[in-house]
């Protein structure tokens, strides 16, 4: 019996307020844009969305079908768990996924090193890179998360220690979440599923100026070359507000994909500008 559940409430009546995007698991992908090679598959015990299967060449995304309108401060929280299985070829695996942020649903960057990203506009993702492409690229090793801006996979922080491996076959969890009243993004990295209480970096970026309109689409994007695996995202949530999301894994039969607003369109994703920080 198929557990994951979607919800859309349009309230026609009131003015746009919030979206919140929930998936349990993929027994639906109702909601999405799937892009290339990403699609529902099933890993043997669940259904789980495949943004690249374990082939050469791919290159998937999966974004929000129905967009986010942009206001305020630009703030946003999300949670996602992913898992990056039956890696091979070049340097065991490769390349990794993105969290991303853009304004077009159905743009795909380019395959391998590309992770799907790369020569998107407007966009912001965070990457969780699996493979080495060298200095050029920000990169010192193949297990490290960065920040990439306006479709550049040349990241503009990276964080090369990592406390768990990427491509490990095993569930991780990342929490990313911006407050937009302060200009900063935060990363969180698991493979508990718990929340943890210091952030794993931050930095400081003015979303608003990066993404420059005003609606975007949320989702993920991977790619492989040389290097393979299957990219696999298990779960998400996203809310379009500051509000951390704290916790485990809710049961399936808790979660839904519930969008309030007119049209179908919420309000509030948010930002300013800052500079780099650290925490």
């Amino acid at each position: 019996m198929k557990r994951a559940v979607f919800l859309a409430a349009a309230l026609l009546s009131a003015p746009a307020t919030a979206t919140t995007i929930q998936y349990a698991n993929f027994d639906s992908t109702a909601g999405l844009q799937l892009n290339g090679n990403a699609a529902a598959a099933n890993d043997g015990s669940r259904n789980v969305l495949r943004l690249t299967p374990a082939l050469s060449g791919q290159a998937g995304g999966a974004f929000s079908a129905t967009p986010i309108a942009l206001s305020g401060d630009y703030s946003f929280s999300t949670r996602f768990t992913f898992n990056i299985n039956q890696y091979g070829g070049l340097a065991g695996g490769a390349d990794g996924l993105v969290f991303v942020i853009q304004t077009n649903p159905t743009i795909l960057g380019g395959t391998g090193g590309g992770i799907g990203y790369e020569g998107t506009p407007n966009s912001i993702g965070i990457e969780f890179d699996t493979f080495n492409n060298g200095g050029g690229y920000n990169d010192a090793n193949d297990n490290h998360i960065g920040v990439d801006l306006g479709g550049s996979i040349t990241s503009v922080y990276t964080l090369n220690t990592l406390p768990y491996t990427l491509k490990s076959g095993t569930d991780l969890t990342a929490w990313v979440d911006y407050d937009g009243a302060n200009d900063l993004l935060e990363v969180r990295f698991s493979d508990s599923g718990n929340r943890p209480i210091a952030a794993l970096f931050s930095y400081t970026v003015d979303l608003n100026a990066v993404l420059s309109a005003p609606n975007a689409f949320v989702g993920f994007s991977s790619g492989t070359g040389s290097g393979w695996a299957n990219h696999d995202i298990v779960n998400w949530e996203f809310r379009d507000t500051y509000a951390p999301i704290t916790g485990g894994v809710p049961e399936p039969a808790t979660w839904a994909m519930l969008i309030a607003g007119f049209g179908l369109v919420g309000g509030a994703l948010r930002g300013r500008r800052r500079t780099t920080a650290l925490a």
